[in-house]
């Protein structure tokens, strides 16, 4: 399944359940899931791989393979001692300027 931004349309309280609904059915039905998103928090918190990409022309930069327990939802995957760790490393990686 490919989902590209797929609750960037959504209120955060929306976005946050939805989510938990999305990694529900992935979980249950074992399908593999490709999402594209630039929130680093979504993608930490539903994903068990995140792969940064360079700027153009685009070249994998990165890859994460996030060991947070696969038993959590979205919301408490966030919660997760480890969560932070991968979010700093990851905003490290993509060369933003602020």
């Amino acid at each position: 399944m490919l989902l590209d931004e797929p609750f960037s349309a959504l209120d955060y309280q929306s976005r946050l359940a939805v989510s938990n609904d999305v990694y529900q059915i992935i979980k249950k039905e074992h399908k593999t899931v490709i999402m594209i998103t630039h929130d680093i928090a979504e993608a930490i918190s539903l994903a068990s791989r995140i792969i940064v990409l360079s700027k153009r022309p685009a070249k994998i930069k990165s890859v994460y393979e996030l060991n947070l327990s696969d038993t959590l939802n979205p919301i408490a995957r966030r919660q997760a001692p480890e969560f932070s760790k991968y979010y700093e490393k990851i905003w490290k990686d993509l060369d933003i300027n602020v």
